[in-house]
């Protein structure tokens, strides 16, 4: 059709007003589909799947790029973070090579058009939950020009529990338009227990046997006999549902043999805080100098994080009131405990259970400036103090508004008690 000529269906030219009303419908139309896509990936079964159809629906649609993600499980820094990020973008090679082989094949106009872009989001902070994601992702769609979210209906950023629902409803409160790819899965949705390996049955085993025979006698023939039935009863039960990755050789009996040789390092460190808290309770001279304390730790994410946050509760002194993200929230009796705790005692044995010698040798939590005091004079950062919405309200702002709470009451003849 040549450029003078009129569209199909519209009247000549008689009526430029229908003309002009039409070309302010294409330019419309050419604006909407201007915007880039972005395409938040996991290694699935129907990654591939929605991977073509993203490909077909963008030349179609004549979006300016789509944008292949993958959201970081991991915090730059951390043990093995290297080595995940390597593996993200290993998948995002793929994905990218995938994408562009579609469009190349596609035979819409656009397609030659289309940018393939790929990048790792997140990988500075700890990211928990969909509205972690969605707030790296809506940063990232404002950032790149992108109007619209596509899922996989397999996506699993978390790597165990899909949170396509709670991602797509949480993306429903931003601008951005979210799809979910109409494709096939090939196999059945995943259930909540995991498919029996005998990998995780001879663990699940030797675990609870152990178990069973420390609280018993392993020389007595009855308690060996009770020990095996009673590890056979808890592994065909429980091994579907108790781990949720096989065992690993050499790694998980490495972790094994360190984490006996922490657990005298722990009782040890337990006795001298037992030591210095009894000393400091019976001598009224001493300081007794109650904070709460932030401590930024890089030991990962899920058991690596519970161990060392369990191991700081179980140390008189201290008391482990919240994990957020990489942060641990310490409340410490003593200074000497603050100290102890800002020296990264327990932080560098967890990371040597979990991840070797190497590891342990990283800077402390003081050498890396990465702790805060939060209450007293000694006090360098403010107290957070928990808002109604999930969020976090300045003490100070707190204050103001109890402040002028308490100066309405008045006001209104209202007496404090």
């Amino acid at each position: 059709m040549a450029d003078g000529d009129p569209p199909t269906g519209q009247v000549t030219d008689g009526d430029a007003p229908a003309d002009a009303a039409a070309t302010a419908t294409d330019a419309t139309a050419e604006s909407a589909s201007a915007g880039a896509v972005i395409v938040p990936v996991e290694p699935s079964s129907t990654l591939r799947s929605t991977v073509a159809h993203v490909a077909e629906a963008a030349a179609a649609d004549g979006a300016s790029a789509i944008h292949f993600v993958e959201i970081a499980s991991w915090r730059n820094g951390d043990p093995e973070s290297d080595e995940r990020a390597a593996a993200a973008e290993r998948v995002l090679e793929r994905v990218t090579s995938w994408a562009t082989a579609d469009l190349d094949d596609s035979e819409a106009e656009a397609a030659s058009e289309v940018e393939v872009v790929s990048a790792v989001l997140g990988a500075d902070d700890y990211l928990f939950g969909a509205d972690d994601y969605v707030r790296v992702l809506a940063e990232y769609a404002e950032a790149n020009g992108a109007d619209r979210v596509v899922l996989d209906p397999e996506y699993t950023p978390v790597g165990n529990t899909t949170l396509l629902q709670p991602l797509e409803f949480a993306l429903s409160n931003t601008p951005l338009s979210v799809e979910t790819a109409p494709v096939d899965r090939p196999t059945r949705r995943e259930r909540f227990r995991t498919e029996a390996t005998t990998g995780r049955f001879v663990a699940l085993f030797g675990l609870s046997l152990a178990f069973y025979l420390l609280l018993g006698d392993p020389t007595y023939w009855f308690d060996l006999v009770t020990g095996v039935a009673t590890a056979a009863v808890v592994s065909i039960t429980l091994s579907r549902v108790s781990l949720d990755s096989n065992p690993a050789i050499p790694r998980t009996p490495m972790r094994i043999v360190r984490g006996v040789i922490y657990v005298p390092v722990l009782l040890f460190e337990i006795v001298k805080a037992n030591l210095v808290v009894a000393r400091v309770i019976l001598d009224p001279r001493l300081p007794i100098d109650p904070t709460l304390n932030r401590m930024r730790v890089i030991v990962g994410s899920g058991l690596p994080l519970m161990t060392l946050a369990n191991s700081i509760t179980l140390t008189p002194g201290t008391l482990t009131v919240r994990a957020r993200d990489s942060d641990l929230y310490v409340h410490s009796l003593v200074p000497w405990a603050r100290e102890g705790l800002f020296d990264g005692s327990l932080e560098r044995w967890t990371r040597f259970v979990y991840y070797g010698r190497r590891s342990a040798r990283l800077p402390t939590p003081r050498e890396r400036d990465d702790v805060a005091i939060l209450q007293g004079d000694e006090a360098t950062e403010e107290l957070p103090i928990a808002a109604a919405d999930g969020g976090a309200v300045e003490a100070t702002e707190a204050s103001g508004e109890a402040e002028s709470t308490t100066g309405a009451s008045d006001a209104d003849g209202v007496t404090d008690r």
